[in-house]
């Protein structure tokens, strides 16, 4: 379900990942879309303008005072029909403002998670590639659903990088 997996929480200097208590903790990967408004496009979810974004394929991110920046997971999924998944942030990014938001990862659909990290605070501030970005709980149900993401061919299934907003 979870590529890779580890087994255990991984704290060696680094903000921890890895297998907690009741969910497990993913790492951001070094692929990073920070949010500009340099070209000064109109924010579309029709029509996005990739424009919006400067490319940062760096071990860390700097995002801007009251910006966001789009990444991915170091860790690959693949849900099982019966489960629901919802993520939350670390509490060590969120004691210093900074906010992951992802939709719920719905019975089966697998990729590359796509994470919306939002800085709001008016100063700059760092993520750390590799290393844990936010938590996911998994909620298994007691029937598995009619239709499922997969089933009803879900535009953002399979997505193996960071992926921007679809119509």
């Amino acid at each position: 379900m979870i590529e890779p997996f580890e087994a255990g929480q991984v704290r060696d200097g680094c903000i921890s990942y890895g297998l907690s208590s009741y969910g497990y903790d993913i790492r951001v990967a070094p692929d990073f879309k920070v949010f500009t408004n340099v070209h000064n496009v109109i924010v579309d979810p029709k029509e996005f303008d990739d424009r919006s974004f400067v490319d940062i394929p760096e071990d860390a991110c700097i995002i801007p005072p009251n910006s966001f920046a789009l990444g991915r997971t170091v860790e690959y999924f693949r849900i099982p029909r019966d489960t629901l998944v919802v993520c939350v942030g670390k509490s060590t990014y969120a004691r210093c403002g900074i906010i992951v938001n992802v939709t719920p990862l719905e019975p089966t659909w697998c990729g590359h998670l796509t994470l919306e990290i939002s800085n709001t605070t008016p100063l700059p501030a760092k993520i750390y590639a590799n290393e844990g970005i936010a938590q996911l709980l998994f909620l298994q149900g007691d029937r598995e659903p009619r239709v499922a993401y997969a089933d009803r061919k879900g535009k953002y299934q399979d997505q193996k990088g960071v992926t921007l907003p679809k119509l």
